[in-house]
């Protein structure tokens, strides 16, 4: 019998399954095995969505909406977003600037789509979410990544920026709050990359604002069009209903930003997917347009909590530290108190992977490590999930630590004694 092979795209060879993706099926693989894990490697709410938006989709089912939609969203939810923005974040942004899609990583997957060439070069600072550069490669793009270390609070500086930008750059990623450290622009740091950018009027911006009601700091994080309304006609807003709304299962994304653009990206849809589904934009619309918020808030107070818990819980155990986040719903982990130190089975952990491995192999505990985002040595770990799992993943870690020898001698990091969040 003849064999028979399929030869991949140099596109698909160019990527990978996502670091995220492959942690989460790793943990599936050993609960099925019958592993006590706990999972801490998805930025999804740990909270069901509201009633409410639930009750909308049953009554979109029993009205029939259930057909094909336009591709480029409903009209009722395109006027949604757009009186969403203007009454939260005082942009005035007409429907037909707006295009719904699959979730907010199929927004920016079209916008890459319909604006690179191949050489085209799109500036991701790192850490950085993880699809970021795949999605640049996937799309004959070439990702130039720029280091932010811990020590400029994994934020992006206008100097690093003008060293990055060359005259094949097309698009800079900002990602306020971000993932996966959760750190925030101030008015004055987007103020100082706007007058960079100002002398650079051929790079777009692709502000990703998917953790846009996800803050814990004194006031709302600044929005860029607020610091340089000027830059909004090469600007791309993207958001979502997944990470506000506890909708991750519902796909519901959005981009909002020049006609021109919005229309190259609804072509693109209109090839590889047509509109997004029925049932999750109008339970959108009726999520954004509810005059009760108050989900919003109490998941907001929750994450707060949670993030204050870890910035102290893991601070507390010798070998790892954490800068405390200010936004989303992650905690970016420094270990490298713990490159080096040996585990109880002689091995030398050499690496933020290893320490990730032995966390798993150990305790149980499920995180991603750094090289999913760009820096290391770190892993993430995810605070949507309930106070008493991130109560007992510290004590794993904790226990995983405290059995590490370091170096050749005996000496191990003692078990913090820990409180529970709340």
């Amino acid at each position: 019998m003849t064999s028979f092979s399929i030869t991949l795209s140099q596109r698909v060879r160019r990527v990978k399954l996502s670091p995220i993706a492959a942690a989460s099926a790793r943990a599936a693989d050993l609960i099925a095995q019958g592993r006590d894990v706990l999972v801490l490697t998805s930025g999804e709410p740990d909270f069901d969505t509201p009633e409410p938006i639930k009750q909308a989709a049953i009554a979109a089912l029993a009205r029939g909406e259930t057909k094909y939609t336009p591709t480029a969203g409903t009209a009722v939810l395109r006027r949604a977003i757009s009186a969403k923005y203007q009454r939260e974040n005082a942009l005035a942004y007409l429907p037909a600037q707006i295009i719904v899609s699959s979730g907010a990583k199929q927004v920016i997957f079209n916008a890459l789509a319909a604006t690179l060439d191949a050489g085209d070069e799109v500036i991701v600072p790192a850490p950085y979410w993880s699809s970021f550069p795949d999605i640049v490669l996937v799309n004959d793009g070439t990702p130039v990544i720029v280091s932010c270390d811990e020590a400029a609070a994994f934020k992006l500086s206008a100097a690093a920026l003008e060293r990055a930008i060359t005259p094949r750059t097309r698009w800079l990623i900002l990602n306020s709050p971000g993932n996966p450290t959760g750190a925030v622009y101030s008015r004055a740091e987007l103020d100082a990359l706007a007058q960079v950018l100002r002398r650079h009027p051929q790079v777009l911006v692709l502000w990703d604002e998917i953790y846009e009601q996800i803050w814990f700091t004194a006031q709302a994080p600044t929005h860029l069009l607020h610091v340089a309304p000027d830059l909004r006609e090469r600007t791309l807003l993207v958001n979502g209903a997944s990470k506000t709304y506890a909708m991750t299962g519902w796909r519901i994304g959005w981009g909002a930003g020049p006609q021109a653009l919005v229309n190259a990206m609804t072509v693109i849809q209109s090839q590889d997917s047509s509109g997004a589904n029925s049932i999750g934009q109008a339970a959108t619309a009726v999520a954004l347009a509810s005059a009760d918020q108050s989900y919003v808030l109490q998941a907001r107070a929750s994450y707060a909590r949670r993030a204050a818990y870890l910035s102290t819980a893991l601070n507390a155990i010798a070998g790892i530290s954490l800068l405390a986040p200010q936004g989303a719903f992650f905690a970016y982990v420094n270990c490298a108190g713990l490159i080096g130190r040996v585990r109880t089975d002689g091995r030398v952990l050499g690496s933020d992977t290893e320490v990730v491995s032995w966390l798993l192999d150990s305790e149980g505990v499920a995180v991603v490590d750094g090289p999913a985002y760009g820096l290391s040595p770190y892993f993430r770990l995810s605070i949507a999930a309930s106070d008493a799992v991130l109560a007992a993943a510290v004590q794993r870690i904790a226990r995983a630590v405290s059995s590490l020898r370091v170096g050749a001698s005996d000496a191990a990091p003692a078990l913090a004694e820990l409180e529970t969040p709340g």
